[in-house]
């Protein structure tokens, strides 16, 4: 039987532009999704990090591994798939509110430490930062309030300790 996981790679390329559309493009012509995929900025400004999560067996995971490294714009492929990272995911979530419910939409953003971002007589924008089972817990429990709108920035992650280690 096959094992189906979900995989989270870092990996450090080039920053420069194409290098994103040739990654992408890299899981599309083998048929693999990318589940999310966040990109920004080191501290070195020629060099960008892309958090990738995908899900599917080992073997494909094995096969995307050794394409990465494949490229000439990628510097290093780490795998944070077991845990071996600190992980976060942002969401921003439009609720309907109104003066009946605003103050108990307020209170379980507090629960959950996300900040109210912006108010008006009709809803609130919130803003949540943490695990993906948080934030999807945090949008399920809004979902009785009427979700407007909302959005996911998908999971970026470091490794934890000093080096950078496969």
């Amino acid at each position: 039987m096959i094992a189906i996981k979900k995989y989270v790679l870092s990996v450090l390329v080039e920053n420069h532009p194409g290098v994103l559309s040739k990654i992408a493009g890299l899981f599309s012509r083998r048929g693999y999704n990318i589940h999310s995929l966040t990109v920004g900025i080191t501290e070195d400004p020629e060099i960008s990090r892309m958090t990738i999560v995908s899900v599917g067996d080992d073997y494909m995971f094995e096969q995307i591994n050794k394409q990465l490294n494949k490229l000439i714009e990628v510097i290093k492929v780490i795998d944070l798939s077991d845990h071996k990272a600190v992980a976060r995911e942002l969401s921003l979530v439009k609720v309907s509110a109104d003066s009946n419910n605003k103050v108990l939409i307020m209170e379980i953003a507090h629960t959950f430490r996300a900040k109210v971002l912006d108010m008006d007589e009709k809803s609130m924008i919130i803003e949540i930062t943490g695990s993906e089972r948080k934030i999807s817990s945090f949008i399920e429990l809004m979902r009785p309030y009427g979700i407007k709108e909302s959005i996911r920035t998908g999971l970026t992650s470091l490794q934890r300790g000093n080096k950078l280690e496969n």
